[in-house]
């Protein structure tokens, strides 16, 4: 009963997040999740139903090059490796989709770095 409130709660958050966002063919959705002991982000065209990009922090060669997985150096990481990846496909603009976490921490140091890397929101 609890449980089943909390996620209400959850879906409703990103919902009203998703709501405003939705990623074309010209300028895609960046979208972000976080556990508690990884991050992810992918980079999709909604209209087509197509991932175009992803990065995360259990795959590629960013696990070897960390420590921890779950924090902002983590997240600075899988930013600017979702930017590069970007680039190659060939996308400069995305929308930037948080999902139901505030932006501060670990999704805002994920942004930072992807705009650092080139990516414009």
């Amino acid at each position: 009963m609890q449980i089943d409130r909390i996620q209400k709660a959850r879906l409703r958050r990103k919902l009203r997040v998703h709501k405003k966002v939705l990623g074309t063919q010209e300028r895609p959705r960046l979208s972000v999740f976080r556990s508690n002991r990884h991050i992810y982000a992918q980079i999709i065209d909604d209209v087509a139903s197509v991932t175009l990009a992803c990065a995360n922090t259990r795959s590629g060669s960013i696990p070897e090059s960390l420590k921890k997985t779950g924090n902002i150096a983590a997240a600075k990481i899988v930013g600017a490796e979702i930017a590069k990846q970007a680039m190659q496909v060939g996308i400069k603009c995305v929308k930037f989709d948080r999902n139901r976490y505030r932006y501060h921490g670990r999704i805002k140091a994920l942004a930072e770095a992807a705009r650092e890397a080139g990516l414009v929101f």
